[in-house]
């Protein structure tokens, strides 16, 4: 088993499936600027060399069922991921392999992107930090919905919940960054020069 560099990463697609629109909270054609981030930030990575993983969530009922035909890459995500995983809890580790094939390949640095920010993009983000990965989370690749609070009534929209997602993360679990700042720290680490934010 190879040991993990921080100087290899790897690009988690989280939960970019088809089972969101059947969602109710899933409007066609306002999530325009996530798609255009993820479809950038997928480009550079590959330019570069890093591997796409695409990690999808299996649920026990409705569209996140294995067998309702929704979990499927939405239909404007490039294929051909290096490994795909399919997860059954919030974050993308638990008894998925994911760990084991990251620290085979020798990776130490995960790049975090997908659907929903602050459910298991979030989550994932967490539980990588504490397995010792170094983390760039990529909010601008991420998506999410907004949200009303049940006992206050109090509505929260997308961009409430992405930045409250940045303020618990930064400098405790991530470095919050958006998609040029992502590449050129890929272009820094390939070079041997230091990423700000990252030991």
């Amino acid at each position: 088993m190879n040991t993990p560099s921080p100087l290899a990463a790897a690009l988690l697609v989280i939960d970019v499936q088809a089972s969101f629109t059947q969602r109710p909270f899933w409007s066609e054609g306002r999530h325009a600027p996530f798609q255009s981030a993820l479809l950038a930030l997928d480009a550079g990575c590959r330019a570069r060399g890093v591997p796409v993983v695409h990690i999808f969530h299996v649920g026990e009922s409705g569209p996140f069922r294995a067998d309702s035909g929704f979990v499927k890459p939405l239909d404007w995500l490039p294929g051909n991921p290096a490994v795909r995983f399919d997860k059954h809890t919030h974050n993308a580790f638990t008894d998925t392999g994911l760990d084991l094939w990251l620290r085979r390949q020798g990776i130490g640095r995960l790049i975090i992107s997908g659907i929903r920010t602050e459910q298991c993009c979030e989550t994932t983000a967490r539980v990588g930090s504490d397995l010792g990965y170094a983390v760039d989370f990529v909010t601008e690749a991420t998506l999410t919905f907004p949200m009303t609070h049940a006992g206050s009534g109090q509505t929260f929209s997308a961009a409430d919940i992405s930045t409250r997602t940045e303020l618990v993360l930064a400098d405790r679990f991530a470095r919050i960054v958006d998609v040029p700042t992502c590449l050129d720290s890929l272009d820094s680490l390939a070079s041997g020069r230091q990423v700000p934010g990252h030991a």
